[in-house]
């Protein structure tokens, strides 16, 4: 069911949670509709994060927590008072959820932990539920705890007048809210008095840079530009770039780091010209399970998403495509990452290490 909202409100709600629904803004429709989904069964969770709905790893992890609620409510009303049941249904919710995407590991971590919840319940199923709804809203909530976090300690990695470039959208609609890499960019947009300016890239085939990055830094107002993908190049050789920022979906053991595609480039480009690369993702994104970016799986999704775009055809029909939806940046050209315990250099097996040893990792 879909439903409007007031347009540009100045905090953007990506995912609520209430018990009976997860409620969603439909990133498939902005920039030019604020329209929200309401979904109240697992599956159409699950429909709205295969198809891009929601997106943004820790945005799918915490969809992922409220759908698993929705399976708690319907298991534990469904007339049978049986934990058998209960559990066996849960069981198909979680593996049906980890289905939908497999790059972003906040996904799997996410699941994790609602499965410790509902195991560890030894009640009976009704009250196991109200268990389920809190362990989903708590970690709707931690995310932005986490991106504040993220945002204080990024902000210093930058000064007033600095161009940034960003890649994709790792801003408040790829997470509970505030966002990781845009959350260093709202932080410095507070700490400098609005002294920052940001290059957007447009981030093909799906455009989340063009659509989702820039109607966020509008709406709080921030000075942007959105290039083309193949534009980064030019701008940072001229020196107009001080310094790049992205998200994550999944860094391994390593520092090695899966991000949107397009993202491996920049990172060259960077190393290239002495631009600081930096990397900006809550503990729960590190995969301590995977030694390296090898070892990521990389999801690669329907070529049609490259030779159309919205229904247009824009290539010749009948042409052959691909599409990696992620690409791998390798440790060595990050400068830093940036976690809700602090600002991590290399090398960042040691520093991963360390820092999980602080907060919770994947």
């Amino acid at each position: 069911m879909n439903g409007l909202r007031p347009q540009h409100k100045l905090r953007i709600e990506t995912v609520e949670i209430t018990p009976d629904a997860v409620v969603l803004i439909d990133q498939l429709a902005l920039p030019h509709d604020e329209r929200y989904v309401t979904c109240t069964t697992w599956r159409e969770v699950a429909g709205c994060i295969r198809d891009m709905t929601v997106r943004g790893a820790p945005a799918i992890g915490v969809a992922a927590a409220g759908a698993l609620a929705l399976a708690a409510r319907a298991a534990a009303f469904s007339g049978a008072d049986d934990r058998a049941a209960f559990n066996a249904a849960l069981d198909e919710a979680a593996l049906g959820l980890a289905q939908t995407r497999p790059t972003a590991v906040n996904l799997t971590w996410a699941i994790g932990e609602m499965r410790t919840l509902w195991q560890r319940c030894d009640a009976a199923p009704q009250e196991c539920w109200l268990t389920l709804l809190a362990g989903a809203r708590e970690i709707h909530d931690d995310d932005i705890r986490r991106c504040h976090a993220i945002g204080a300690f990024g902000a210093p990695l930058f000064k007033a007048g600095d161009a940034i470039l960003t890649h994709c959208n790792a801003g408040a609609l790829a997470t509970a809210g505030y966002g990781t890499a845009l959350g260093i960019i709202r932080a410095c947009h507070e700490r400098y008095d609005g002294a920052i300016s940001v290059f957007v890239d447009e981030t093909r085939p799906w455009l989340q840079g063009a659509r989702l990055t820039a109607w966020e830094l509008g709406v709080e107002g921030i000075e942007y530009s959105v290039i083309g993908d193949s534009m980064a190049g030019h701008f940072i050789s001229r020196g107009e770039v001080d310094g790049i920022v992205v998200g994550a979906d999944r860094i391994a053991a390593n520092g090695d780091t899966a991000n949107k595609i397009g993202t491996y480039t920049l990172s060259v480009l960077a190393k290239e010209h002495g631009v600081p690369f930096y990397v900006a993702a809550p503990l729960s994104t590190v995969d301590r399970s995977v030694a390296s970016g090898a070892d990521i799986p990389i999801e690669e999704r329907d070529p049609g998403e490259v030779t159309s775009f919205r229904g247009v055809q824009v290539a010749p029909v009948g042409a052959h495509a691909r599409h990696p939806a992620f690409d791998i940046t390798p440790q060595a050209s990050i400068s830093a990452i940036v976690t809700e315990v602090g600002v991590l250099r290399p090398p960042f097996d040691k520093a991963l290490r360390r820092a999980c040893l602080e907060g919770t990792c994947g």
